[in-house]
């Protein structure tokens, strides 16, 4: 006799009849696969943190988009042209040398591309006449034909602000000359450009920031951490170097060696991570003697541990958090510090685009409210940001912040 199938509901017809009989157990939903993030569980939730702080947040999208801008000044402002197609050949002057005699000049020195001569023989291919009347062939040249001869047509791609920072403007009048649409921000007492020495200056005092805080805070945390963790002589030792380095008078030594080395970068740089490098040690120092006597620090040591992994490893994330809380001042201060050396005359070498160096014009131009205007807001919108940022940063290394 054949059996007989028990009635089922519609919707149980889609159910096969096996999995449906009592006892046997209908197979788990299978999750897909879930996609493999590169930051850690701990990262991610510091990454959550910071997104949740949205002034932070914000001000890294802001400073970012301005600090990745200057770092294509030279696409930004220049007195070169991006590129430049003559007789069928694209060059790249913004990164190469070319004489003014490879676009059919008679000089071997470098070309001087704002001038009418040189961009008549791009724009032609290089006619001899572009030196009787440059204007009128460049205009001739619009289709393809001069004098009734055909030419090679080449052409010019300049960037939006056609001045380099040390480029001086051709305008009439006496500098400082106040904003136009030809120089936004108008020109200093030099008659350069001063949205160019913006660009440039942001991107140098960035740059000069980021050096001398990574060099005087991987210095200092390690010099903080050795005395805190070993402490004794060792530390009674370091804390007395210290304080006889931190009387040492920095702004005469740093005359005194540009009065006999001269001015540059990488001095300045040099001179201040070593007077800088002493910030953080004391507190780096008394979160290490806080945590030294730690069980976890105990138990590391028990089990064979070694000094370094237990210092680096385990100890400095605990003691992030205060050392972050140091971080904007440390920044602050670095840029503070170049401003004021190059306000004194004692920074970078002159040639430099130097905020500092605007703000000393903006103070021996008081009849020109631009360059004050401009410093001032330059300044104050970048450090505002930057303590924004490590606002964000310490609350993302806070173990007892929790955000919704």
């Amino acid at each position: 006799m054949q059996e007989r199938a028990p009635d089922v509901t519609p919707t149980e017809e889609a159910v096969p009849y096996k999995e449906r009989m009592p006892g046997h157990m209908a197979p788990a939903p299978v999750a897909p696969p879930q996609k493999r993030s590169w930051l850690s569980p701990l990262n991610q939730r510091r990454w959550r943190n910071f997104k949740a702080n949205r002034r932070a947040y914000w001000s890294l999208i802001v400073f970012s988009v301005l600090f990745g801008l200057s770092l294509f000044a030279e696409f930004l402002a220049n007195d070169k042209p991006i590129l430049v197609s003559y007789r069928g050949e694209i060059r790249m002057p913004v990164f190469q040398f070319y004489p003014e005699t490879a676009f059919g000049g008679d000089f071997q020195t470098e070309a001087i591309y704002r001038d009418p001569e040189v961009q008549c023989l791009i724009v032609t291919g290089g006619l001899g006449d572009c030196f009787i009347e440059p204007e009128a062939l460049i205009e001739d040249a619009g289709d393809g034909v001069v004098n009734g001869s055909e030419i090679e047509k080449g052409w010019l791609l300049w960037p939006p602000i056609p001045y380099a920072y040390d480029t001086v403007v051709d305008r009439p009048g006496a500098a400082p000359l106040p904003p136009n649409g030809e120089n936004l921000l108008g020109t200093d007492d030099t008659k350069r450009d001063v949205l160019a020495r913006i660009i440039y200056g942001f991107r140098l005092s960035i740059l000069f920031t980021l050096i001398v805080t990574v060099l005087a805070s991987t210095i200092g945390i390690v010099a903080g951490a050795v005395q805190g963790f070993f402490g004794g002589l060792l530390d009674l030792i370091f804390q007395r170097i210290i304080e006889i380095w931190q009387a040492t008078p920095a702004l005469y030594i740093i005359i005194i060696l540009f009065a006999i080395l001269g001015r540059s970068f990488w001095l300045l740089v040099l001179l201040t991570v070593l007077f800088g490098w002493t910030a953080l040690v004391g507190v780096v120092r008394a979160e290490f003697l806080r945590a030294r006597n730690l069980e976890y620090v105990r138990a590391a040591k028990a089990l064979g541990v070694s000094n370094w992994t237990i210092m680096f490893r385990h100890m400095l994330p605990n003691a992030m958090v205060a050392t972050l809380t140091m971080l904007p001042f440390i920044v602050t201060g670095t840029i503070a510090t170049l401003a004021g050396l190059d306000f004194l005359g004692f920074g970078l070498p002159s040639s430099a685009p130097s905020l500092g160096e605007l703000t000393l014009q903006a103070k021996q131009n008081l009849q020109a409210p631009w360059l004050a205007f401009t410093a001032f807001f330059t300044f104050a919108i970048m450090l505002s940001l930057l303590v924004f940022i490590f606002e964000g940063v310490r609350d993302a290394f806070d173990p007892r912040k929790t955000f919704k």
